[in-house]
């Protein structure tokens, strides 16, 4: 008995299972960009040290707010940015990526110090909110590279606010901000500083960051690429070293899955 043939209407391409399963992963992959997790990388010293530069890092979009999308391939979208839904909102100690609130097309990530009603101030270079000098202890000192590869030194503290315990960098010598405030936290903004105090442009010098500016949470780095490698040996040893190194060259293992308090 013959077989009756097969319809080619009901049997699919090899092309369109392709461009369908194609399809769903990027549709998949948008809405994870867009509304669940997003990469960012670190391209200035202003968080050393809890961030250096060349950290690839994970934000937590859900942490704080659901929002319509800002922009598609750096165009701006029609309401983009107009908040769908607030789960909670950001505390002092967090570590947030926001868009700059003079140029939103720009992410900048500093550390939350205060939130709506706090009053923010620094007296010779001690925080104090609320009344209350944030505890702060001597580390050691340290070196590091800045993003034009040029060597800073600083001295490293911890500083606790009675809930959280960071590291913060202050350098010698003088500082604009080293004596300022005090200022009180608007409604629906937060008050943020780079850990990196002497080299962080933040708060003390463009003002609050409004909530809807926020998009979300660090959570760890899973990539870090030393940006420097080999042209500070270079320098060193007067042009006898090579600039060109892989990127398996420059690779920080031991920051790799580093959580980001």
């Amino acid at each position: 008995m013959a077989e009756a043939p097969e319809n080619p209407a009901k049997k699919k391409s090899t092309a369109r299972e392709y461009a369908e399963a194609i399809g769903i992963a990027l549709l998949l992959a948008l809405t994870l960009r867009f509304f669940v997790v997003e990469a960012f990388k670190i391209p200035s010293g202003s968080m050393i040290e809890t961030l250096a530069i060349g950290d690839f890092i994970f934000v937590n979009k859900f942490s704080y707010r659901t929002e319509i999308p800002y922009s598609i391939l750096g165009a701006k979208i029609p309401g983009g940015g107009t908040t769908l839904k607030e789960w909670s909102r950001p505390e002092r100690g967090d570590v947030m990526v926001f868009r700059f609130p003079a140029d939103p097309s720009v992410d900048y990530i500093k550390r939350v110090i205060g939130v709506e009603g706090d009053v923010i101030s620094v007296k010779k270079n001690q925080l104090v909110v609320n009344g209350v000098e944030y505890e702060r202890q001597f580390v050691r000192t340290t070196e590091y590279t800045d993003k034009n590869c040029r060597e800073d030194k600083a001295r490293v503290y911890t500083e606790d606010d009675g809930v959280n315990s960071y590291t913060v960098l202050l350098r010698d010598g003088p500082d604009p901000f080293e004596n300022f405030g005090p200022v009180t936290v608007k409604e629906d903004h937060v008050f943020v500083m780079g850990d990196n105090r002497d080299n962080s442009s933040d708060s003390r010098a463009w003002g609050q960051v409004p909530i809807g500016n926020i998009k979300g949470r660090a959570m760890f780095v899973w990539l870090s690429l030393d940006h420097c490698k080999g042209v500070v040996a270079e320098r060193r040893g007067k042009g006898k070293a090579s600039r060109t190194f892989s990127s398996i060259n420059r690779m920080r293992w031991s920051r790799l899955g580093k959580g980001i308090d």
